[in-house]
């Protein structure tokens, strides 16, 4: 079977989402571009492709040219109905983005053991999880994880504020391990 037209070979159905998904990374490319000059670096000496500069724009205007294209694609294509329903489902994962920057929040203050666990039986009661099994293995799952970072890699995790209301013996123990 041959293609007649040029439009025929590159037909294709706008998914609910598509326009605003285009719109959104089009702004996001935009955004690097008008940002790429305070990030990278042209050196007077070596090769063009030798820059530190040549790769990262190159990849960003690339893109951008390609971020152009789904968005004229997506503008030519017909349309299929449910696009706010799939904009909200979108929207509806950053829910998980603000839980995890309450999480970052508060380790400083209640300390990372103790931010762990809750967030650990937080998410695991908001993933719809009753069972005390499920909340046994989180409890678990959240203290290995602190002890695994802070005891056996070391990790630098700032001591919560809440750790300095602890006897002297126990604080030392707890500012270092916990």
């Amino acid at each position: 079977m041959r293609l007649k037209t040029f439009q025929e070979l590159f037909k294709r159905d706008r998914r609910p989402g598509d326009l605003v998904f285009a719109w959104m990374f089009l702004f996001f490319c935009g955004f690097l571009l008008i940002n790429l000059g305070g990030q990278v670096q042209w050196g007077m000496r070596g090769s063009l492709v030798a820059q530190p500069a040549f790769w990262p724009t190159i990849s960003v205007v690339g893109m951008s040219f390609f971020a152009v294209m789904h968005l004229i694609g997506s503008l030519s294509s017909p349309r299929i109905p449910g696009r706010m329903k799939e904009f909200r489902f979108w929207l509806r994962s950053l829910e998980y983005v603000v839980y995890f920057l309450a999480y970052v929040s508060m380790v400083p203050i209640i300390g990372y053991l103790l931010g762990t666990l809750i967030f650990a039986l937080f998410l695991t009661f908001r993933l719809g999880y009753r069972r005390p099994t499920a909340f046994c293995v989180t409890a678990v799952f959240a203290v290995a994880v602190v002890l695994i970072f802070r005891a056996g890699l070391r990790v630098k995790i700032p001591a919560g504020q809440i750790y300095e209301h602890l006897p002297d013996a126990i604080r030392s123990f707890a500012m270092i391990n916990l």
